[in-house]
Parts: structure tokens; C-alpha cells; sequence
């Protein structure tokens, strides 16, 4: 079995990101892909990458003809007011903005601070995290995007949350460049970007509703700070718990949580210079490397996560996402291992 594929929005990061996945998924074929401003240009000349892996130019997106499966790669607030379109444009839709991550109407006015425009269609869609929702994923017609910053909290936290242990959270996430998208911006000008270490979400970031949506409404304090890498997350979580854990009681229990897990690995090293998780070592691959650290006495665990912003954190979630929703195994077209040094 094979699926066609087409993507809405194929200029930017996320959806270079996607034409990479899938040019080398063996069910999937990539049947077009969309821009607005760069129609009739090959791919490789936005995604140099792809040249020679990827006969296809950009297409304008009233030229798309029907495909088994879209991902709509378009800016945040776009998607929700063109849902009937797209629905009727593919069997699966899968949408990597934040329209249909959250649940409730009034989660998202209060987190995006308007109303949603299709509020109606939140509760069809599932959110695309298959460590959290595989079996509702299996056949899934309607699968939403995960915010990176959220997945890597999301992993780190899932094991404790699952158990029933968080008090309270503080999270402090360091983000790379790529985060912001490809179009240029006074804050990702290379003079202003490099050598710095910028914080820029100290309250209130927008992802911390993805991670109360999933593990619990505990309180939850978010701090981002983008770094000199391209990409990459880390999420460093201090977590206060409501009972005193030893390292091996964490330890069960991050095993029980991802143990089956193909995606999800536990770095706690007593040698090397990568001995907790590090993003540096993930660029370009769909894992997540999770670790911890027990403070004694202080009912306070350390909790990490290490991901690719663009892949675990964006397109190769979707693209597991696509594989649990086909019936194809799950890992097919994303066990690239990644490279090192970078």
C-alpha cells in the first residue's frame, strides 16, 4: 500500500522538512507541493538538500488536485478557516500549525487570544503525539501538529505525570533559530541572533496549554530563551513532587513509559560528554532523548528532554503520525540516526 501526498505551504522549514521524510518513505509519494510566492520554482532551489533526491517544483495552492493524505504547513490562524476545503481535498489531513492542538474552545481563546474559527472541528482532531495517543491515532482521519517546545516538556514530564507525582513545574526551554520559521525578522538577523542568548517568553508561553492538555493541570511555569543553535530543543524541567522518589523509583518509572517506545530514548551515561540528553546530537532525526536527575531530600527531580525542533518536534511527528494513522509501521522513512560531530 502507498499513499499520495501533497503539502500545503512547502517553502518554509517545516515543510522542507517534510519533502526530506518523504521523499525517502518507501509509502508515501510526494504528489505536490505548494507556495505562494515561489510557484513554477524547483524544490531544491528553497531546500537545496533535495537536489537530485526530488524531481518537483512548487505548484500555487488553487492548482492542487486530490491526495490520500495533505499536511498543511501554513501559518498559525490559517488552517481553522479553511478546514472544509482541505477536508475535502484528502482523505487524512494532518495540520502542523496550532489550530486544532487544543481541545477547548475557550483553552484556545485564552491561550491565542481570539476565538476559534472552527470550533466545531477541535474535537475531531487528534493530537499527533503517538507516545500519548496511539490508538487513537490508528486510522485517524484528522491528526494535529505538536508545538515543539510542548513535545520536549510533554516527554520529559509524561513519566512523572503518569504517575501521579508533580506538584508544580518549572521549565526552563532553550530553543534554536529554525524555530521561528524562514521568513526574516529583526530578531533572526545574524548580527543580532549569533552569540546570544536571548530570552524570550520569561511568562506565559503558548505551548505550556499543550502540556497542561496532556499531563495534567498542575502549575506549570514556562521560560524560552533561544540559543545560537539552528535546531533544537531542550527542555530542563524542575519538577517539586508530592512525595519523596529515589533515583530508582524514577528510573521504573521512565521505563515503564517508553521502554516500548521506538522514538523515545533514556541517556543517563556515566561516561562521554553526552551523558544527559543534548540536542546538538539529534539535528535531523525524529528521536527524543529524555533524562533525569533526583535531588535527594528535596523532593525536587530534574527532568530532560532533547529533540529536533523541526523533526520530533514538527515534521517527523506528523510523518510517525501518518504511519500509526496508514497502518505502516510506525517507524518507516524515520530512522535516520543523525550525525556527530555537527
Amino acid at each position: 500500500m502507498s499513499v499520495r501526498v501533497g503539502i500545503i505551504g512547502g517553502a518554509g522549514y517545516t515543510g522542507g522538512e517534510l519533502l526530506r521524510l518523504l521523499s525517502m518513505h518507501p509509502h508515501a509519494k510526494v504528489a505536490w507541493a505548494t507556495s505562494r510566492g515561489r510557484a513554477g520554482w524547483h524544490v531544491s532551489t528553497i531546500h537545496p538538500n533535495l537536489r537530485g533526491v526530488l524531481d518537483l517544483a512548487f505548484i500555487d495552492p488553487g492548482e492542487v488536485d486530490p491526495v490520500d493524505v495533505v499536511f498543511l504547513c501554513l501559518p498559525h490562524g490559517e488552517t481553522a478557516g479553511n478546514i472544509e476545503r482541505y477536508a475535502d481535498l484528502a482523505h487524512r489531513v494532518i495540520d502542523l500549525s496550532s489550530d486544532f492542538r487544543l481541545r477547548d474552545p475557550d483553552d484556545y481563546e485564552q491561550t491565542y487570544g481570539q476565538p476559534h474559527a472552527a470550533p466545531q472541528w477541535l474535537d475531531r482532531f487528534v493530537y499527533g503525539l503517538p507516545e500519548a495517543h496511539r490508538d487513537d491515532l490508528a486510522d485517524a482521519r484528522y491528526i494535529s501538529g505538536v508545538g515543539c517546545n510542548a513535545t520536549a516538556m510533554n516527554l520529559a514530564l509524561l513519566p512523572l505525570a503518569r504517575a501521579g507525582a508533580i506538584e508544580r513545574v518549572i521549565a526552563d526551554v532553550k530553543v534554536g533559530s529554525s524555530e521561528s520559521g524562514a521568513e526574516a525578522s529583526s530578531a533572526s538577523n545574524h548580527a543580532e541572533r549569533t552569540n546570544a542568548l536571548r530570552t524570550f517568553a520569561p511568562t506565559g508561553h503558548r505551548h505550556a496549554a499543550e502540556v497542561r492538555q496532556l499531563c495534567g493541570d498542575f502549575p506549570l511555569h514556562v521560560t524560552a530563551t533561544t540559543t545560537d543553535l539552528v535546531r533544537g530543543v531542550l527542555a530542563t524541567c524542575h519538577v517539586l513532587i508530592n512525595e519523596e522518589l529515589t533515583d530508582r523509583d524514577v528510573w521504573q518509572m521512565f521505563r515503564s513509559a517508553y521502554a516500548d517506545e521506538p522514538f523515545v530514548r533514556i541517556v543517563r551515561e556515566r561516561r562521554g560528554l553526552y551523558r544527559l540528553p543534548e540536542p546538538k546530537v539529534l539535528a535531523g532525526t525524529n528521536y527524543a532523548d529524555v533524562g533525569f536527575a533526583v535531588e535527594t531530600g528535596a523532593r525536587r527531580v530534574v527532568a530532560l528532554c532533547a529533540i529536533d525542533n523541526l523533526g520530533k518536534g514538527a515534521a517527523g511527528s506528523a510523518v510517525q503520525s501518518m504511519n500509526v494513522a496508514c497502518g505502516f509501521e510506525e517507524s518507516v522513512g524515520l530512522t535516520f540516526p543523525g550525525l556527530h560531530p555537527v
